[in-house]
Formats: C-alpha cells, structure tokens, sequence
C-alpha cells in the first residue's frame, strides 16, 4: 500500500493573524510617492513610517507602545527639503536612522527615547555625495557606522558616518539600481539594475566579481537578497508579466537552483527575509496578501508554505528584525502592514502547545552589538554578527549616543577652518593670532561640554518616562 510522504518542517503550519484594531496605529497618512521602496522600518523600539508632506520631505517615527489614534500635531522628523525615498534603522543602535531624499541627500538621525516636544529637524550628519535623488540607504550588517546609498545617478557610496566621510564609490551600473543587499557577514553586496542584470560586488575591491544578464526575461524591476548560505533569492516577472521567484548560486550563475511562477500581478515583489528560520515573506505592492515560503537544501529548494489574506491592500511593509518578536507566544516573525490611513502589525507564529522557550524555533539571532569596527573592515576583515540568546526575550537597551559621531563631524570642521586661517595669518599680529587661537579652543571647549550636558539631560528624561529612575 503506498502511503504519500509529507516534507518534514517544523514551519509548515506557520500562520499570520491580523492585530487587534486598538493595537494598530491609526491616522498615519502614508507617502503616495511612486517609489518602490517599503516606506516603512521598524525595530524593538520604534516604528518609522514615510509620510505624507508639503514642502519638502518627512517622517514620522512612534515608540511601539504608542498604539492607537495619532495625535495630528505629533512631532515629525522634517530636515529634508525634498520628498523622503527610503528609510533603515541602524543595526547596531536602536536609536539611529538613516533616511535617503529626493533632495540629493541622505541624513543619519538620533531619535530620542521620550516624545519629542517638537519636530526634529537636525540630523546628526548630512551625507552629500549624490548628485540624483538617494533612493536607497542600507546599513552593514556587522561593522560599525559604515552605511551604503545608491542615487539615481547609479551611483553606490559607502560612508563612515562616524565622520560623515565617503569610504568608497563605485559606478558599474549603467542605469538605475532597483534595489542592493548586503550578505550575512557584509564582504558582499548584490544589486539588481533596469539594464536587467544581476550583479555581485565587492565593495573593498570596487569591482564586479559576478554578474548574470536576465534572471528574470520581464522588464519590470526585479529584487535580490543574499540568503545565509550566499545563495542569492531574487522576484521578478516572466515575458508574459508573470510575478516569478528565483533562487540563484551566485559562483555559477548558468542555471537557477529553483524557479518558480507566482501569478499575474503587478506589484512589484519585496522579499523579507528571516536568517535564523530560512523564511522568506513576499509582499507585493498593491497585493493584499503576504505569501511565505521556506529555502532549504532539499528540492524543490524553494517550499511554499502559505498565504495570510486580508480585505485590504498593502502600501508598503515593515519587518521586525528577530530580537523583536515575542517568543512567549511562538512568534516567529512580525510585520507592519501599510494602508493608505494606518499601520497595522502582523504576526507570524508556529502553532506550539507548550509554554516554555521553543529551541528550535529561536536559535541565537544576531544581536546589536557590532563584530566590528570601520577601520578593520575596510582593511579587508569579515566577521560573522555577534549572536544573542532569545531565551529570556530581548530587551533594547536604552539610548546610546552616538558621543564618537559627533565629536568626529565636529572636529573636521574647525580643521578646515584652522588650514584657512593659518594660509591668511602672514599678515596678522602674532599676538592676535595667539588671542584668536586660544578663543577658538575656549569656543570648541563649551560646545562640547554643551553637548555632554545635553546628552545627560535627554538620558535623565527618557529614564523618567519610561520609569527607571
């Protein structure tokens, strides 16, 4: 008698379940910029969303406590004179956000633990290499303060906003980047093109080390993320305009490991991806659904696992990163649903009728601390993240600033102007030249300690807020 065989995977019965109304976030007027961008980023902490504003650009950041209808004078972060493209939470500080702009420029902010009183307008650094809207802004995912951006001048940056300096800048791509991923370790990114290329860089080398023409024969924009192996997971469409996945060995491009039609559709696919599980969500842009499926080393390689549905469509998607679900409730995944007026989160649970820590569904998931810093990076050192336990749950630290960032961005600008002074100080008083040299140190002397006492004053109120004093 033959008996059928069913795949063995502790996440075939993972399901989606819809927030209650009063946990959602209402009165959020979503960005209609036409940007295929997720215009939304969420971590332990805070949820950021693009909204929508006249004159210039902004957006709006929540404590994820803060459930429920928005005030409409609630304090936005507004410091971009142009419509805001794209948004990412820094993995290392739960605090810093970096932001990408029509304006040409990208801005690292400090959001601080309590409400703000007012709008936030001054970016910790301004980034200014771009001459084209920055489109995308990712972060690396092991070293410290090193940021990625592509423009619409198809040019990659990569900065150390520690001192608001470009490290490195490549221009191999012809025409516009639709989207770039670093790999686990960050010694590798992949980008996807209009001129419908995939592509592998180095970025420390400042080359192209693999590129495949077409993964997808439509010509609509494609996606690609680095999965933990370093198989690279790419959406697209077919000839007939048919949504397709795929999953590519980037040392021998000829041949897919899977390919795989979706439907007709067209909304462009974004993939999300869970290192620990092997999950990957795909949201579509318009879709009302979130479809999972699961990568393995087992054909067909690429398993559909389900779909969660709901009545209406989706603006745009935010993923929690893992250290903030909740493991009491088998959580394995969250996500922050984007509808034209609210954003309503979403959970991903695998179904477990014991109460206690579920191992196997929560190996060490890559924690805040950097493995390391920008100088060794850049002299070609790769590390894997550093790992936490989600045992006891994950609790965010409280707001770290970032003291080093800003005395770096300080320091460089007196430089710039002491070399001036110095080249005009031939015809000046040796005198007056001491006297105004000695003022400039007294002058620096009392911003920093300005600074010092401001950064003590914020940590003091936070610590009131949330009741820790």
């Amino acid at each position: 008698m033959s008996r059928s065989i069913v795949r063995q995977s502790k996440f075939r019965h993972v399901f989606g379940q819809s927030a209650k109304a009063e946990q959602g976030y209402d009165d959020i007027r979503v960005s209609k910029v036409t940007w295929d961008s997720s215009f939304c980023a969420v971590n332990p902490k805070f949820l950021a969303v693009i909204v929508e504003s006249s004159g210039g650009g902004s957006f709006l950041v929540l404590p994820l406590s803060k459930v429920g209808r928005l005030d409409s004078n609630y304090p936005m972060v507004v410091g971009h004179s142009g419509p805001v493209l794209d948004i990412d939470w820094c993995p290392h500080n739960d605090n810093i956000l970096a932001s990408g702009s029509e304006d040409c420029t990208a801005m690292i902010w400090q959001i601080p633990d309590h409400t703000p009183s007012r709008p936030i307008s001054e970016p910790i650094v301004v980034l200014e290499g771009h001459s084209k809207r920055v489109g995308i802004v990712t972060w690396h995912p092991t070293a410290r303060n090193i940021l990625l951006t592509a423009g619409s001048d198809n040019l990659i940056i990569v900065w150390n906003v520690g001192t608001g300096e470009p490290l490195i800048s490549m221009d191999d791509h012809p025409d516009l980047i639709y989207n770039v991923s670093w790999n686990r370790n960050g010694s590798l990114f992949c980008t996807t093109c209009k001129d419908r290329r995939l592509r592998v860089c180095d970025p420390r080398k400042r080359e192209v080390v693999a590129e495949r023409l077409a993964p997808h024969d439509g010509m609509r924009p494609m996606r690609a993320i680095f999965t933990r192996e370093g198989n690279i997971f790419t959406t697209g469409f077919t000839r007939m305009s048919q949504r397709e996945l795929g999953l590519w060995d980037p040392t021998n491009f000829e041949e897919p490991i899977a390919l795989l039609e979706l439907d007709t559709s067209n909304g462009v696919l974004l993939p999300f991806y869970d290192p620990d599980t092997n999950l990957v969500y795909l949201c579509g842009k318009g879709d009302s659904s979130i479809r999972y499926f699961e990568i393995t080393d087992e054909p067909p390689y690429v398993h559909y696992l389900s779909t969660f549905s709901s009545k209406e469509p989706q603006r745009g998607m935010g993923f929690m990163p893992k250290r903030g679900v909740d493991v009491s409730k088998c959580e394995i995944a969250r996500l922050y649903k984007l509808h034209e007026r609210k954003c309503e989160p979403i959970m991903m649970t695998v179904p477990r009728k014991s109460d206690l820590f579920q191992d196997d569904l929560y190996p060490d998931t890559a924690g805040p601390e950097p493995a390391l810093e920008p100088e060794d990076w850049l002299e070609g050192k790769d590390d894997d993240p550093i790992l936490v336990s989600m045992r006891d749950g994950y609790v965010p630290p409280k707001s770290r600033e970032l003291k080093v960032s800003k005395k770096n961005v300080l320091d460089s600008r007196p430089a710039t102007r002491r070399s001036v002074s110095a080249c005009d100080a031939s015809n000046l008083p040796p005198e007056l030249v001491e006297k105004l040299l000695e003022e400039i140190h007294s002058l620096k002397a009392t911003v920093l300690s300005q600074d010092k006492r401001i950064c003590d004053l914020e940590n003091k109120l936070s610590q009131y807020t949330n009741g820790t004093a």
